[in-house]
């Protein structure tokens, strides 16, 4: 592979799940549907700051902070909806704040020759060195964890997530 011409800027990884589209769309898109495949904890807000309920889909607008398995509680995600069509397309700015990135991840669900195929693309990553090792290698790598998980846990009910905080750099944390 020639890294010369290679684009550091995005990425794309996808996956095929023996699931329903509605149930894919769900676990993406609402709190209690990401923290069965993602995260230890998703909260959601409204422009006007109200909580949004477990079970609700998210809307573009709405504000999210986010908690990791085997990350302390000073290790958060805060982030937005860029996107949500509430049926098979989310899309949502993605980074560590400190970053100041207009990085943006977009997820996708739709049948594909008789199967379901979640595609995910995460764009916009930084180019210099730091981005190409933090946002491009490392988040896609943390993708395809996670979209495994995500899999799995529709398919058949395993969680394969680290949750023992005490357990650090290991892959599925």
């Amino acid at each position: 592979m020639n890294f010369e011409n290679y684009d550091w800027s995005s990425f794309t990884v996808r996956i095929s799940i023996r699931s329903s589209e509605k149930e894919i769309y769900e676990a993406l898109s609402t709190q209690s549907g990401l923290e069965k495949w993602f995260l230890r904890q998703a909260s959601f807000f409204k422009p006007t700051g109200e909580a949004i309920d477990s079970f609700e889909n998210v809307k573009a607008g709405d504000t999210y902070k986010w908690l990791w398995h085997g990350y302390d509680n000073n290790t958060i995600e805060y982030g937005e909806i860029v996107e949500a069509n509430g049926d098979n397309y989310l899309c949502f700015t993605f980074c560590d704040e400190s970053a100041k990135t207009d990085m943006q991840v977009s997820i996708s669900v739709k049948q594909e020759h008789d199967e379901i195929v979640v595609k995910l693309k995460q764009f916009n990553i930084p180019v210099d060195e730091e981005g190409k090792a933090l946002f491009h290698i490392n988040c896609m790598e943390g993708w395809v964890f996670y979209l495994t998980n995500l899999k799995s846990i529709l398919e058949g009910g395993i969680d394969l997530r680290n949750k023992n905080g005490k357990l650090k750099k290991v892959i599925n944390s």
